[in-house]
């Protein structure tokens, strides 16, 4: 496994362009941190110190980014006291960011329908992942994403036809919509216009209307919490299909010295214990379920 990502890691001190809060304690911190932004790839993260008073970095992944502009996006749930002292932070501050981190997101001209599934806070890397999609041929991706909590966004109904799915199922989200790229929004709490079950439920809708050779450039790409990954990798090999899955675990260090984030994944070797933040976040699916 190439590690070539670990020499692109870079500590700055970043100024915080805007932060705004949505529903269910979510925020969106946008930071001026030009060299994160420069080298940035959809799947890593960052290490975010939250506070001063809290010396122990958290792990965020990058939303989206504008090389030019020199920011980074980060969704994120406040859900711990780390994450509820960076939710008062305000615009103008510094805070501390050392990024980008982590093996990417690995996109292949064999598979020209990326299919990406986010669910809750793992919708991040899929936002980011269709950035970089949006304007690179031959790709075209599909996006779903799934909330149990509103979305941070406001969702309107979508003007991009994807075919095989409900109609009344039409919630998308504007950025991406914006973008020409298709997006459909699930739940289980009835939001308007969304699917009312789980992302999975709604992907298999879409990959039963796929001709064999349409489902031959289907590649999945996913990241959310750990039940949702695993279904996630039980629909890939169901179809037969190629699937990379960001996986989130708990990160101290975030640089691969403390070992706190190994997780068991299958190898040509046989198991072996890799590290989530430099081996991964991304790995095969197939190799850790």
């Amino acid at each position: 496994m190439s590690h070539a990502h670990r020499n692109t890691i870079f500590l700055e001190q970043a100024r915080i362009i805007s932060h705004q809060a949505f529903e269910g304690d979510q925020y969106i911190l946008r930071v001026e941190a030009p060299q994160c932004a420069e080298n940035a790839r959809p799947g890593s993260f960052a290490h975010l110190q939250c506070s001063p008073e809290r010396p122990l970095r958290r792990p965020l992944s990058i939303m989206r980014t504008s090389s030019s502009e020199g920011w980074v996006d980060f969704l994120y749930k406040a859900v711990g006291e780390g994450t509820r002292l960076l939710a008062q932070r305000q615009p103008g501050e510094v805070l501390s960011v050392l990024g980008p981190i982590g093996k990417c997101f690995e996109f292949h001209e064999d598979y020209r329908s990326p299919l990406l599934i986010g669910g809750g806070v793992g919708i991040p890397p899929m936002i980011f992942c269709a950035q970089f999609l949006k304007d690179r041929t031959p790709w075209q991706p599909f996006v779903i994403m799934g909330s149990e909590v509103p979305f941070p966004f406001k969702s309107r109904p979508s003007q991009i036809m994807v075919p095989n799915l409900p109609e009344a199922v039409i919630a998308a989200m504007p950025l991406l919509e914006d973008w020409g790229i298709p997006s459909r929004l699930c739940s289980l709490e009835g939001y308007p216009g969304c699917h009312e079950g789980y992302v999975t439920d709604l992907a298999r809708l879409w990959l039963d209307g796929l001709t064999p050779e349409q489902l031959s450039e289907v590649e999945i790409m996913s990241c959310g919490p750990h039940p949702m990954l695993e279904a996630v990798a039980r629909l890939a090999e169901e179809y037969n299909l190629p699937c990379q899955v960001s996986l989130e675990e708990f990160m101290a260090c975030g640089v691969g010295g403390c070992a706190g984030c190994v997780v068991e994944v299958d190898t040509d070797k046989g198991p072996a214990m890799k590290r989530v933040c430099v081996d991964g976040p991304v790995f095969d699916s197939r190799a850790v379920f």
